[in-house]
């Protein structure tokens, strides 16, 4: 037995087109202010690499790492074409995927809710920290979230189309299946929505249709989409062991799915799970009294908490079990699911001045976090790439030698700051450098240990040794040893913030 839909009214929803635009243009807003501020970090400038590469290049990339990201990886390399590669320009992409995602929420929480709550939970998914982190950082993150609120809303469209001309059922259906196969194109976890749509199209399809039963056609509809997506399925499945990385960090804790995942600190999160507590509340109360009006429509309600719960449950309980899967950020795309459910829980409420107050309570809770995202070192944990560069380009000179610290992970080391911020590095001679990513097959640079690379010193009377902090906290590393083995000494050191950089005369 199916739970009866609200009757949709297309009069209401045109006149709502207007209210979801500009909700979708605040959370653009939100999230583009500031982004420009952090420098670039590991995983973006894996995008701006991935990207510049010439076409064959990076196809030939593909076919060997990172082919879950392809999808981005082409689209941004079109993107900078146009655009070029400074901070704003490739983060703006993701701030314009939360303005649409934003507008998204809004019309799928219209359809399933009220206008209330749709309201609500837009402005709240726009001052989520997740959502304002993702929004400012070039990765597919923004837009996988665009395309999981969206393939949601074809989905309520198309299961309550029972009284629309076949055509129109069709359209939706064969929209909804295209639409499946670019988002895992764009990032294969969305695949993670699968069973949570399966649970939508019980709870909400309607208890009689016309010809095909409702989950007969979602399974159809899937079924296409996943046929269309079947290159990168298999490239994904083949490619696995690059996530091989995530069993070597601690299994997710309570505070990593509770505050971080979308809510980003404590007091956010406390408020966004009274909240939603409270709509759990309020939906079951309903049920049991068969009462419309503030309730939470509970089939409604009970899809957006699958939404939370079934992909988060996949990669923890996959993670402790052996698999390494879990990552707060693959589970960005249930960010619009934690908006509409605490925004059925605000819009429960008796009193109208709540609505606007909780909405206001959740955006200063975030504000602190959100300050931190658009610092100078808000990427990462404090990358400074670009202030290193910024410091190579007032003080080196033309022939001078640079040595990178290759200890840390490929993602961390200082190297990565020539290629994202290349004028500062223009005329220095990268010693140690045996393949350039352009060719090589994976993501980075090949290189050679300074040891083997002191022939290059000859014609160099400066070298610049740049080393990661994390790795290396004073000047008597083994790079610096090799060096002073050849006649140079420490002239001096500046510390970035976690760069530290060195500069050796002969």
């Amino acid at each position: 037995m199916t739970a009866a839909a609200p009757r949709l009214r297309s009069a209401g929803e045109r006149t709502f087109a207007p209210t979801a635009a500009l909700l979708g243009l605040v959370g653009f807003v939100v999230s583009a202010a500031g982004s420009w501020q952090p420098s670039l970090w590991g995983d973006e400038a894996a995008s701006v690499m991935s990207a510049e590469r010439p076409l064959p290049s990076l196809f030939r990339m593909l076919g060997h790492v990172d082919a879950v990201h392809g999808g981005y990886y082409l689209f941004l390399h079109v993107w900078i074409r146009v655009f070029g590669t400074s901070e704003p320009a490739v983060r703006l992409p993701s701030a314009i995927a939360i303005g649409a995602a934003a507008a998204g929420t809004a019309v799928l929480a219209r359809n399933l809710f009220d206008a209330r709550v749709a309201v609500i939970a837009a402005l709240a998914f726009a001052v989520l920290p997740r959502v304002t982190y993702m929004g400012a950082e070039a990765r597919s993150s923004a837009l996988a979230s665009a395309v999981a609120v969206w393939l949601s809303v074809l989905l309520v469209l198309a299961l309550r189309a029972d009284e629309k001309p076949t055509c129109h059922r069709l359209a939706l259906w064969t929209g909804y299946a295209v639409l499946w196969a670019a988002g895992l194109y764009l990032f294969l976890y969305l695949a993670l929505l699968i069973p949570v749509h399966a649970l939508a199209v019980l709870l909400l399809g309607r208890t009689r249709t016309r010809g095909i039963p409702a989950l007969g056609r979602w399974a159809v509809a899937t079924g296409a989409g996943l046929a269309l997506a079947a290159p990168i399925l298999y490239w994904g499945v083949s490619q696995r062991h690059q996530v091989d990385f995530l069993g070597r960090r601690p299994l997710p804790t309570l505070d990593d799915v509770a505050v971080l995942q979308w809510f980003g600190n404590a007091a956010v999160a406390s408020a966004a799970w009274a909240l939603i507590l409270f709509a759990v509340v309020r939906a079951f109360r309903g049920w049991r009294r068969r009462e419309a009006g503030r309730a939470a429509f509970p089939g409604a309600l009970a899809t957006m908490l699958a939404w939370l719960i079934i992909p988060t449950a996949v990669l923890v309980l996959g993670t402790c079990l052996g698999a390494p899967l879990y990552s707060r950020r693959y589970l960005s795309f249930c960010a619009p699911a934690a908006a509409i459910a605490l925004a059925a829980g605000l819009a429960a409420m008796r009193w109208r001045w709540s609505h606007a107050a909780g909405v206001l309570l959740i955006a200063v809770l975030a504000v602190p976090t959100y300050l931190a995202q658009r610092g100078e070192f808000g990427k990462n944990g404090g990358s400074d790439w670009r202030q290193a560069a910024a410091v190579l380009q007032e003080e080196a000179t033309p022939g001078d030698a640079v040595v990178f610290d290759e200890s840390v992970r490929p993602s961390r080391r200082p190297r990565v700051a020539m290629h994202v911020y290349p004028a500062a590095f223009r005329g220095l001679r990268d010693i140690t450098l045996a393949q350039s990513y352009l060719t090589a097959a994976g993501l980075w640079d090949r290189t050679v240990p300074l040891s083997a690379a002191v022939g290059a010193l000859d014609g160099s009377d400066t070298v610049w040794l740049l080393q990661n902090q994390g790795s290396r906290t004073s000047t008597r590393g083994s790079d610096v040893r090799t060096l002073r083995e050849h006649g140079f000494t420490v002239a001096e050191v500046t510390v970035v913030h976690r760069t530290l950089i060195i500069e050796m005369t002969r």
